[in-house]
């Protein structure tokens, strides 16, 4: 694996990592093309475990025989460019967490039905854009037995930095892809019934035995400040609630998702 030493910002191969949002920006137009970038080891070690391509490596000089090592290893021919801390600071515009970051190629998306087939619990994440919720609603969803995460076109990317960082690499782990709206009509002809978490006077409390009962059911979270529109909610089978004391109307989205999938868990 070649290591490639880098003295300056515009190194030939390096602006992959400086020009991230362009990156996301020109998969939504061409999938076969798209890149993103895992950072710490840990979490680059989850994707590829999942079979996530890597196509390059940055990292600091001093973890190519430490931290770094073991990647290096696992990812074949690729290059790794390193640099002096501050340099990499200043073409990544962040200080890199544990010094590591990979160029992984995108997988290329899947269709809804492909990823409901045999799905009794999904989260269907509308517009909801806070990285850091995002990652900890795919933390969850994997750690409590969500089978797919569906997101409606103005959520935020599953595989943004932070949000896989947050995520501790749980988005390689639970299948998702995008979901057109309307949600509910989508959802009932593969089978499937909504709770569309939301306050309203005709929701019912998330411990409601009918819920447990539904063979296949999507949990619609939104945003957590203006919620659910209206229209969704009102297409849902189901308006949900979490019981809640001290007069807390609300949780955190990505708070509420955790509770909302362990109440509702297959067992």
């Amino acid at each position: 694996m070649p290591i490639i030493e880098i003295t300056a910002l515009d190194h030939p191969g390096v602006e992959i990592y400086s020009t991230l949002t362009e990156a996301q920006l020109r998969n939504r137009l061409e999938p076969d093309k798209g890149i993103f970038i895992a950072e710490s080891p840990k979490v680059i070690h989850v994707a590829l475990d999942a079979g996530y391509e890597p196509l390059s490596l940055l990292c600091e000089r001093r973890h190519i025989t430490g931290d770094a090592a073991s990647l290096i290893e696992r990812c074949g021919d690729i290059p790794v460019y390193t640099g002096e801390r501050d340099l990499l600071a200043a073409l990544t515009g962040y200080t890199l967490t544990r010094g590591v970051l990979c160029a992984m190629r995108r997988p290329l998306p899947r269709s809804v039905a492909d990823i409901c087939r045999d799905a009794s619990r999904i989260v269907v994440i509308d517009a909801v854009t806070d990285t850091t919720n995002i990652g900890a609603i795919f933390r969850s969803a994997a750690a409590l037995g969500i089978d797919a995460v569906l997101l409606t076109p103005t959520a935020c990317d599953p595989l943004n930095r932070r949000a896989v960082r947050v995520s501790m690499g749980s988005v390689f782990l639970v299948p998702w892809t995008w979901i057109d709206e309307p949600v509910t009509p989508n959802l009932n002809a593969l089978g499937f019934r909504t709770a569309a978490m939301a306050l309203s006077d005709d929701s019912i409390a998330l411990d409601d035995p009918v819920l447990k009962r539904e063979p296949r059911l999507a949990v619609i979270m939104g945003t957590e400040g203006d919620g659910l529109a209206h229209n969704v909610i009102s297409e849902a089978d189901y308006t949900v609630r979490i019981p809640m004391k001290h007069n807390v109307d609300s949780l955190n989205v990505a708070a509420a998702a955790a509770v909302a999938f362990w109440e509702l868990r297959k067992k």
